[in-house]
């Protein structure tokens, strides 16, 4: 798998998680499990950005 395939996946599976964890956050009125969950969920959508990136520069 090429690298910029890999990083848009895992990306992808971080938002997924991020977005899991921020609502699981909000049913349960948790602020550290919602801000983690919105932290992995923005960490996620940069690395799909990045694996976008590589795929359009070629490497």
């Amino acid at each position: 798998m090429k690298l910029s395939t890999s990083d848009k996946a895992t990306g992808k599976v971080h938002e997924v998680k991020g977005a899991i964890k921020q609502k699981a956050g909000e049913l349960t009125k948790n602020p550290c499990l919602e801000s983690d969950g919105r932290t992995e969920k923005n960490a996620g959508k940069v690395q799909n950005f990045v694996g976008k990136v590589e795929k359009a520069v070629g490497e």
